[in-house]
């Protein structure tokens, strides 16, 4: 079996890094010609618990091995160039030569997708996410603004082909805002997208109710959090008080002649969740339990993110409930991220979900530091 060659970026490494880094990537493609040959095996394809393991881990490595492939293809050519430009024939060398700093360049950025790819992948990317968000200080504005905010999300979903599903709302006001509202967002890396956007969103404009025309500035808080599986939070019926009643909709009217609703309070940690979406309590008490492993989930995430941040004091993905990550400036139509200090001038297509831009960005700054962090 042929192994891939070591990449010459490789051989900047130092001593013991280089052959850990060699080590894994050949590690890598024989686990992927192994997976190969197990996918083909009869046996593994009648058992569909175990062919679906295999073809989850096979579809994880395929673009690292992928990456791998084109960046040795990629350095092939650029080698059989170079001996191009050794040649008598003028009219080869002026195309190798014309065609060798196209190659440099995809050699380059491979380089750094394969670089990328080795760091470790954070094992809620792939989840689906419960989105919370709170309307803070600023009144009713805040629970407008709190409303605006879940429909940027909402359609940002849409754009990606997500569905998103409402699991409790509190509305705020008659003008369609919320105190608080709690949805359900599942798709394929909906965690790798939305994590970045936890934290304190803060909004400036004129609010509708402003006879003079005043600007003013509100606050809402963001939370995501990773669905959390049955085996990874373990929940002691005996530390859950399970209250019962009667669904209410908007100005209190009764939308529900039975007590559906449920409110559930995790005991030791005073959590407290409530569902009335549904007519049925089954269902209610379902949701609210899976929002309560999340938020137990989340709150051991944000508990290593603080250790984490006390030794390296980054920003990016920390998920701070109390840091201010956003400002929405309506009257200059311009949406700041503080704490990567990009500023952008496209607010009204922001607000309503173009906002992948933005996340590249995070993501971008986020890798960016964590392959400094890898070659210190």
């Amino acid at each position: 079996m042929r192994l891939p060659p070591s990449p010459p970026f490789l051989k900047k490494q130092n001593g013991k890094a280089m052959d850990k880094i060699l080590n894994k990537l050949r590690d890598i493609e024989l686990r992927y010609r192994e997976l190969e040959g197990l996918l083909s095996d009869p046996q593994v394809v009648s058992k569909q618990g175990l062919y679906q393991k295999y073809a989850k881990e096979h579809a994880d490595l395929t673009e690292l091995v992928d990456a791998i492939r084109s960046y040795e293809k990629v350095k092939t050519s650029l080698a059989q160039n170079q001996e191009l430009l050794a040649e008598s024939d003028e009219e080869l060398k002026a195309l190798a030569k014309e065609e060798m700093p196209q190659l440099q360049e995809q050699l380059a950025a491979l380089e750094e997708k394969i670089k990328v790819l080795l760091l470790p992948k954070d094992p809620n990317d792939d989840k689906n996410v419960f989105l919370e968000i709170r309307a803070g200080t600023g009144g009713d504005e805040a629970g407008l603004f709190a409303g605006d905010l879940f429909r940027m999300y909402a359609r940002y979903a849409e754009s990606q082909g997500w569905k998103v599903e409402i699991v409790s709302s509190s509305p705020a006001g008659g003008m369609g805002g919320f105190k608080e509202i709690i949805a359900q967002i599942e798709g394929r890396g909906a965690y790798s997208r939305l994590k970045y956007e936890s934290g304190t969103h803060r909004v400036q404009r004129v609010p509708v109710t402003e006879a003079q025309g005043r600007i003013h500035t509100s606050a809402v808080t963001v939370a995501i959090m990773p669905e959390a599986e049955d085996v990874e939070v373990t929940i002691d019926p005996n530390d859950l008080r399970i209250d019962v009643y009667r669904s209410t909709g908007h100005g209190g009217q009764s939308v529900n002649t039975t007590d559906s609703a449920v409110r559930i309070t995790h005991i030791p940690t005073g959590l407290v969740v409530t569902c009335q979406d549904e007519k049925s309590q089954l269902k209610n008490k379902a949701k609210a339990l899976k929002v309560l492993r999340s938020r137990l989930l989340d709150a051991m995430v944000q508990k290593q993110n603080a250790e984490q941040a006390q030794a390296r004091k980054s920003q990016v993905g920390s998920g701070d409930r109390s840091e201010r990550i956003r400002t929405y400036n309506f009257p200059q139509g311009r949406v700041t991220d503080h704490r990567i200090n990009l500023t952008r001038y496209d607010l009204d297509s922001f607000i309503n979900g173009n906002i992948g831009a933005m996340i590249d960005a995070l993501a971008s700054h986020h890798w960016t530091e964590m392959l400094g962090k890898q070659g210190r």
